[in-house]
């Protein structure tokens, strides 16, 4: 049995200090942790509000960063490579993906969306609409492509029938992914009424499969905060 260790996940908090905000980050790691099955606390960061936790805890810094059993953990790009190495078999999951191009999938997504989202030129909103759509395309043809594991099960499949980006159970690559996914669709829907498209049926799958999981549902922020979120960079088209 593994012995307990003290973790704590500071996230940035909700407008009203409460729940977690919009931050694609913080929701990564707060799956990660979840999914590790390990016992865990979460500070909610009330940024206009309530500072005093970053100068007792991580001076200098902004959530989300992780303390483990007293140790300040502040660099996002390796905290989860930190739990992944730490909270390790045979007490824990193996959470990174078998395959190293579903770390890949959908990696220019958010950079589309925010090109699109942020554009203030009406000239380039055709122009920013297809590159995003060409980024989920792309995305929804990994989806539906079967994967090796799957071909060997049964080498005459078409179409991939996994529920995630990398089988039938949720990965680093997920908790990579649906966070930002989840801003798309919201601030989209809000903002431009674009939705994702009918026909991309793996896409739709793999996000339908994926809201069905606490591990993300439970810890997206509520769709006000991501909407407030973008006001400021999305008021300049009418909806």
């Amino acid at each position: 049995m593994a012995t307990a260790r003290k973790i704590e996940l500071f996230v940035k908090a909700s407008d009203d200090g409460r729940n977690i905000g919009n931050c694609p980050f913080c929701q990564r790691f707060f799956m990660t942790l979840w999914m590790k099955n390990a016992p865990f606390t979460v500070t909610f960061v009330d940024m206009k509000r309530a500072p005093e936790v970053l100068k007792e805890v991580a001076p200098g810094s902004q959530p989300p960063f992780l303390l483990y059993e007293g140790e300040v953990r502040t660099d996002v790009n390796k905290i989860e490579e930190f739990i992944e190495e730490t909270l390790c078999p045979p007490h824990y999951p193996r959470l990174s993906p078998r395959y190293d191009k579903s770390n890949m999938a959908g990696s220019d997504i958010f950079h589309k969306f925010s090109s699109y989202i942020k554009n203030q030129n009406p000239a380039m909103e055709e122009h920013n609409e297809k590159a995003l759509l060409r980024t989920m395309f792309m995305l929804d043809k990994y989806l539906g492509t079967p994967l090796e594991h799957e071909l060997k099960a049964d080498p005459n499949l078409k179409v991939s029938k996994r529920l995630y980006l990398d089988g039938d159970e949720l990965t680093l690559a997920d908790c990579n992914l649906l966070p930002k996914l989840h801003i798309v669709q919201v601030v989209c829907q809000e903002y431009r009424k674009f939705g994702i498209p009918k026909e991309l049926t793996a896409l739709s799958r793999y996000l339908s499969n994926a809201y069905k999981r606490k591990e993300f549902a439970n810890t997206c922020p509520e769709n006000n905060e991501i909407i407030n979120a973008y006001k400021s960079v999305a008021k300049y088209y009418k909806i």
